[in-house]
C-alpha cells in the first residue's frame, strides 16, 4: 500500500473517530437532564430554580448558538432575495423529511424531560418544551425563504410539525413515547462513485449522502404484549425493542440523478426505497445506578442500536442486512 494511500486512510480513520466522539458530546449534553434526576415516569411536583435555568441556559444557548451557525455556513454568502417558497416535498424520496420529522422530534423530547425534571407542569411543558423542535426548525425555514438557493417549503414543516407532534401526542395520552423516532448511518457505496457530490470524507457523508440515511420508529416488545401472553413475554428482555426503519438508495440528485458533477460522468443508478425491520434496544430499560450512564444511556435511545435486520426496496429485492452506525 503506498504512503499516500495509508494517509489517507489514517485521515478518514481520524475524521470518523473524531466525528463519532462530537455526536458521543451530544450524546451526553441530550441526555444531561437525566443527571441528578432517576430515571422514570415521574416528575417532581415542586418547582426547582436551579434545574429550570439550567434547562432555559441550555435550551437558549442552542437556539441562539445553532441559528448563529448556520447563518454563518449557510447564508452568510448568499444574497436576500424577497420572501419565497419552495416546493421540495418529493425530494430525495422524502428523507429530507424524514430528516426534518427526527430533529424536531429529539429537541421537543428533549426539551420535555427537561422542563418536567425542572419540576414544570404537565400542561406547560407540553407547550414549551415539546413545542421545541417546531421553535427551533421555524426560523430555518424563514431563513430559506430569504436567500437564494433556497425557500421556505411547507412539506419541511409539516414534518417538523409531525416530529414534534409525535413527542407531545404521546406524553399527553400516554406520559411516555411508546414510539421512539431514532436515527442510523451507513457510509452508501454511491459516495465512492460521486467526485464529491455526496462528500468527500466521513463527515461529508453524514450531511450530504442521504443514501445512507434510515429513520426508525421503535417500540418496546414488552409494551406489545397482550394480558393473556404476558406470562410468556416476561421471559422478553425488558429492553429489547422492535423497530421499522425507511431508507433510500441510488440518488445522485434531489429529484433526479445527475449525469455529470464537476466535469465528471456520475454512473447511471436506479432510484429506490427501502423498508426495514429489525431489532433494537431501548437503553433506558437497562438498570444502573450511574447517574452518568443513565445520561448516556438517555442520549444513546435516540440512535437506532446496530444490530441484523430484513429489508425490502422498491427494486424487488428482499434480503438480510446489518444497520450500523
Amino acid at each position: 500500500m503506498s504512503v499516500e494511500r495509508c494517509s489517507k486512510s489514517l485521515i478518514e480513520h481520524v475524521t470518523k473517530v473524531m466525528i463519532r466522539a462530537a455526536l458521543f458530546g451530544l450524546v451526553i449534553i441530550f441526555g444531561g437532564s437525566a443527571m441528578g434526576q432517576p430515571l422514570s415516569n415521574t416528575y417532581p411536583d415542586t418547582l426547582n430554580q436551579k434545574r429550570l435555568r439550567t434547562a432555559l441556559i441550555t435550551e437558549g444557548t442552542f437556539f441562539v448558538g445553532g441559528l448563529s451557525f448556520l447563518y454563518a455556513n449557510w447564508y452568510a454568502d448568499r444574497e436576500r432575495v424577497p420572501f419565497n417558497f419552495y416546493n421540495d416535498a418529493a425530494g430525495y424520496n422524502q428523507i429530507d423529511k424524514a430528516g426534518h420529522a427526527f430533529g424536531a422530534y429529539m429537541y421537543s423530547d428533549w426539551g420535555y424531560r427537561s422542563l418536567r425534571r425542572a419540576g414544570v407542569s404537565k400542561k406547560k411543558a407540553l407547550i414549551w418544551g415539546a413545542g421545541l423542535g417546531l421553535y427551533f426548525q421555524t426560523p430555518i425555514e424563514v431563513f430559506d425563504g430569504l436567500y437564494e438557493g433556497w425557500g421556505f417549503s411547507w412539506s419541511d414543516m409539516g414534518a417538523n410539525a409531525f416530529g414534534a407532534g409525535l413527542v407531545f401526542a404521546q406524553e399527553a395520552l400516554f406520559d411516555e413515547q411508546v414510539v421512539r423516532m431514532k436515527f442510523s448511518f451507513s457510509r452508501s457505496p454511491y459516495s465512492e462513485r460521486a467526485f464529491g457530490l455526496l462528500g468527500r470524507n466521513y463527515l461529508g457523508n453524514l450531511v450530504n449522502d442521504y443514501n445512507g440515511h434510515t429513520y426508525w420508529l421503535s417500540t418496546n416488545l414488552s409494551q406489545l404484549s397482550l394480558r393473556q401472553a404476558q406470562g410468556r413475554l416476561n421471559r422478553i428482555p425488558k429492553w429489547l425493542n422492535i423497530a421499522a426503519g425507511y431508507g433510500a438508495g441510488g440518488m445522485y440528485g434531489e429529484f433526479e440523478n445527475r449525469i455529470f458533477y464537476r466535469g465528471n460522468r456520475l454512473p447511471e443508478q436506479e432510484r429506490y426505497r427501502q423498508f426495514y425491520l429489525s431489532f433494537d434496544v431501548d437503553w433506558t430499560k437497562i438498570p444502573t445506578r450511574s447517574r452518568f450512564l443513565q445520561s448516556v444511556f438517555e442520549g444513546l435511545n435516540y440512535i437506532k442500536f446496530p444490530l441484523p435486520g430484513l429489508e425490502y426496496n422498491t427494486k424487488g429485492e428482499f434480503r438480510g442486512k446489518l444497520v450500523a452506525f
